[in-house]
């Protein structure tokens, strides 16, 4: 009996640490606990779905949000709205383990609703480029799959360390990343966008705004005069109007250019794609000077 007694008491101990055997806190400072690795998972960000892929759990995605096309076989996803509003019904017909979702991207009133439902919710806010690592080994952790994302998220360590060797020592250029022109809003320091134009060494000319993306005048350009204006997913024909000021030094030195949005403005591995092209286009910037 006392053998018994023991095995149980053995047995209700291991079933209690694998309960709690995977603990992470998200972005938002909420503590997320799951019994096992995540099977049903729901994204609702387009970075937040390339970075599942890119983890190792394909598998476990039942459903994205409407922005989410990458990778390709994201197209197969069922699809739950997007960052305008979320089909939250669909969302718990589909009984995921865990949701993840974008702390700065999804109304917080939707989010609130998910967990107030009984909803597992992740919330992810990565503002630095270090962030996309972190974040790979974390959805690796939830998901079951630690060696794939450990094994992605060194890669990703890697390449940055070599673009950052490559921008030690180099003068700083003056930037200016232009969101959307009507009205006319950028990012300041604390936006991803500016830890990648730091890795060209180069520096965010309205970085001090207090706000993540404000809105600022013709003039706050005008004045900081910037060498480089550049945007990502903006309309074609977007960036023309810049050509009204010849005065600017982007204007004088040709250097107002596009960047494809989704390789520079989703925080993912694929970032570093179009941090290269940024660099290149800064370095030219640094040298026409």
């Amino acid at each position: 009996m006392r053998a018994a007694l023991a095995l149980l008491a053995c047995w209700m101990y291991l079933g209690s640490a694998q309960a709690e055997a995977i603990r992470a806190r998200d972005d938002g400072g909420a503590e997320v606990a799951l019994r096992a690795p995540a099977r049903r998972v729901v994204t609702l960000a387009p970075h937040l779905t390339e970075l599942v892929y890119a983890a190792g759990g394909a598998a476990s995605l039942v459903a994205a949000d409407l922005a989410s096309d990458y990778p390709a076989a994201a197209a197969d996803l069922a699809r739950i709205g997007d960052a305008s509003g979320l089909d939250l019904e669909r969302i718990v017909a589909l009984r995921p383990d865990l949701v993840l979702g974008w702390q700065s991207g999804n109304k917080p009133s939707d989010i609130a609703r998910l967990r107030q439902l009984g909803l597992l919710v992740f919330l992810s806010e990565p503002r630095r480029l270090d962030d996309i690592a972190h974040t790979l080994r974390v959805l690796g952790l939830m998901l079951g799959t630690g060696s794939v994302a450990d094994e992605r998220a060194e890669a990703f360590e890697a390449r940055l360390r070599t673009l950052r060797a490559r921008a030690a020592g180099l003068r700083p250029v003056s930037v200016f990343f232009e969101v959307w022109h009507q009205p006319l809003i950028t990012v300041n320091a604390d936006h991803l966008i500016s830890d990648v134009v730091a890795l060209c060494g180069a520096h965010n000319a309205l970085g001090a705004l207090p706000v993540l993306a404000p809105v600022v005048s013709l003039e706050d350009v005008l004045a900081r005069d910037p060498e480089v204006i550049f945007a990502a997913g903006l309309p074609s024909g977007a960036l023309a109007g810049w050509s009204r000021f010849p005065g600017l030094r982007a204007v004088q030195r040709h250097q107002i250019f596009e960047i494809a949005s989704d390789s520079l403005t989703r925080a993912t591995p694929r970032v570093l794609d179009g941090a290269e092209q940024l660099c290149r286009r800064i370095e030219a910037a640094r040298e026409s000077s």
